[in-house]
């Protein structure tokens, strides 16, 4: 008899390596593998395993299991081969006073809020993020050019879209 615990590690195992997009799918995995389990009990494994869906680079939304630190970082592409940031996923950047809004593709907003937390210290106060947004708070006096001055360093590609005058900010791809 296969136990609760060998169960939970080869439902981590089939998830880092498949990515499945589905419960199905990944329930399909797990018999292929020998498993006779139900939905419901799926279900309650990937709670218990905190897998989420994030969306990967082609802008499908597929599991991932987000303790694994080595395989998370490769479905969740935050830095190009030089360190820096990759605009993957960044779409555009306005500002309301000194408080910039960025939108980004579903599930990067928290890697673009954290490398601007990382990064932007002697600016920002803080950063909040859901899952396509983050609110960039400035400390008092600096000024939007300074933060967008920063965030380029950080997010290369941001440029001006004149189409929607000063405030707006979108990627160059």
């Amino acid at each position: 008899m296969i136990t609760k615990n060998r169960r939970l590690a080869i439902i981590l195992e089939l998830v880092n390596i498949h990515s499945p997009s589905s419960q199905s799918k990944l329930l399909k995995l797990l018999h292929d593998r020998g498993f006779v389990i139900t939905q419901t009990t799926l279900s309650r494994d990937i709670k218990q395993l905190k897998i989420s869906k994030i969306t990967d680079d082609n802008g499908n939304l597929i599991y991932t299991a987000p303790h694994q630190d080595t395989n998370y970082s490769s479905r969740f592409p935050v830095k190009d081969k030089q360190g820096t940031l990759s605009n993957r996923g960044f779409i555009s950047i306005d500002f309301s006073h000194q408080l910039g809004v960025i939108k980004t593709r579903q599930g990067y907003a928290n890697g673009f809020a954290t490398e601007i937390k990382n990064h932007a210290t002697s600016l920002i106060t803080g950063v909040i993020a859901d899952d396509d947004t983050v609110l960039i708070i400035p400390k008092e006096g600096v000024t939007r050019q300074e933060v967008l001055d920063k965030l380029v360093t950080i997010i290369p590609g941001i440029k001006r879209d004149e189409e929607f005058g000063v405030g707006h900010f979108k990627s160059k791809t």
